[in-house]
């Protein structure tokens, strides 16, 4: 039985459907990331399997059991990261600890709280203030404050979006170890086809909206750790990196355009919604000739 699945999940807002007709199943211990063009519904996805907002139909249920709300038993880490500007670090992530494990004595949430610290390597800064912290530090706290809840389920959403390429590289790694010393579930939304290649188990694309829909699943059966400069001469990686591309830009993206009878767009501002790739400005046929983003 998969640990995670959702059953013909469709969710809009007024009249207007957002995600359609999601089936997905994920097995415990999977890294999945979901991969799709910015405003296709990755967001609204998040909050449903997070608990946070209902679906209109179907059904999403984590262990057999019913989701209908939130709880601990799935971690969140956010694309703004959500901290408490007022306290630090370690109180930051001890507010979640004392939420979930109420009963743990003061020398095991102590113990707990400074495990999770060390995991993402802050303790030099326990004691700031997220003001005082970098971009970077502070998505490191969010995924920590996640992982001490000890959630059967990390939900990511985007959280590497607004960090510059090389901090953002840098935390792919660190969430691909912490991953590999943990093998939580992991579900994370991104735009970035070559990140998704990069962490993954599986990669779903998400067509573009209105009435999103999900993708073929596409293995990612690179051997680990992977190494972002070795991916790029990996045959591979190249043609797994083309399916997806190819699928965003045909079925993936035709969908809107027949589901809206919309006129159609200059490829650019369609495509501009996949960072990471030159997909907007070179023919498909080139695509897998590029380098992949580091």
């Amino acid at each position: 039985m998969p640990l995670l699945e959702l059953k013909n999940v469709t969710k809009g807002f007024g009249h207007q459907p957002v995600l359609k007709d999601l089936s997905l199943s994920i097995d415990e211990g999977e890294f999945v990331a979901i991969v799709g063009y910015s405003g296709a519904g990755k967001s609204t996805l998040i909050s449903l399997l997070a608990g946070l907002t209902q679906a209109d139909s179907g059904t999403i249920t984590l262990s057999g059991q019913k989701v209908s709300g939130p709880g601990p038993d799935r971690g969140v880490v956010f694309q703004n990261y959500s901290l408490l500007p007022w306290l630090s670090v370690y109180d930051n992530i001890g507010l979640a600890v004392e939420q979930v494990f109420p009963r743990f004595s003061a020398a095991e949430k102590k113990a707990h709280i400074e495990k999770y610290i060390a995991m993402v390597n802050l303790t030099p800064a326990r004691a700031k203030l997220p003001s005082e912290l970098s971009g970077g530090m502070r998505q490191r706290v969010s995924v920590a404050r996640a992982l001490a809840m000890s959630p059967k389920v990390l939900l990511m959403d985007e959280p590497l979006s607004a960090l510059d390429a090389l901090t953002r590289a840098t935390l792919q790694d660190e969430i691909v170890n912490i991953w590999d010393k943990d093998k939580k579930t992991v579900v994370l939304i991104t735009n970035d086809v070559d990140e998704g290649i990069l962490v993954a188990d599986r990669i779903i694309p998400l067509s573009m909206g209105p009435g999103a829909q999900l993708g073929p699943s596409f293995k990612v059966d690179l051997p680990r750790p992977r190494d972002r400069k070795a991916m790029n001469h990996d045959a591979g990686f190249r043609k797994l990196r083309t399916g997806v591309i190819e699928w965003l830009l045909g079925p993936g993206r035709r969908r809107k355009a027949s589901s809206a009878q919309s006129v159609a767009r200059p490829a650019v501002a369609a495509d501009a919604g996949i960072s990471g790739l030159s997909i907007g400005f070179v023919p498909l046929a080139d695509a897998a000739q590029f380098p992949a983003s580091t």
